[in-house]
């Protein structure tokens, strides 16, 4: 796999798609740290970090669980998902640079000196770096 952080992303929206309540991928930490800020900003119920049992392996595999949360009549909180860096092409905003997505109602995740963070925090902090994604 090339680019897990968009593995990631389309696991996510084809579970939202089908309605499914968890979502399991392979596990690393800035994964950990999407998923997070995924929590912080309310576009899901929680996640845990879990050995995968079904590993074949000596080493210890790890496996992200992402529990889906959905609005009181069953509609998705999350309706869109974009990667924009991507391997082939990163792509990079100073701190004053950072856009917003859906004029403030999304949020973009970005990579920075000081760890992963929203745009709106990136721009309190002063920081500019990679965006990874936008989610709304």
């Amino acid at each position: 796999m090339t680019d897990p952080i968009s593995d990631m992303l389309t696991r996510i929206r084809n579970a939202v798609t089908a309605k499914h309540t968890r979502v399991d991928m392979p596990s690393s930490r800035i994964k950990s740290d999407i998923a997070k800020i995924l929590l912080d900003e309310g576009y899901i119920q929680g996640f845990k970090v879990l050995d995968d049992p079904s590993a074949k392996t000596t080493a210890p595999v790890k496996l992200l669980r992402l529990f889906l949360k959905y609005g009181p009549r069953g509609e998705k909180l999350i309706t869109g998902v974009q990667r924009i860096s991507r391997p082939g092409r990163r792509v990079y905003f100073g701190r004053n640079d950072v856009p917003e997505v859906l004029a403030g109602l999304g949020t973009s995740i970005l990579t920075t000196s000081r760890g992963v963070m929203t745009g709106r925090n990136a721009v309190k902090a002063g920081v500019g770096g990679e965006v990874l994604c936008n989610i709304w």
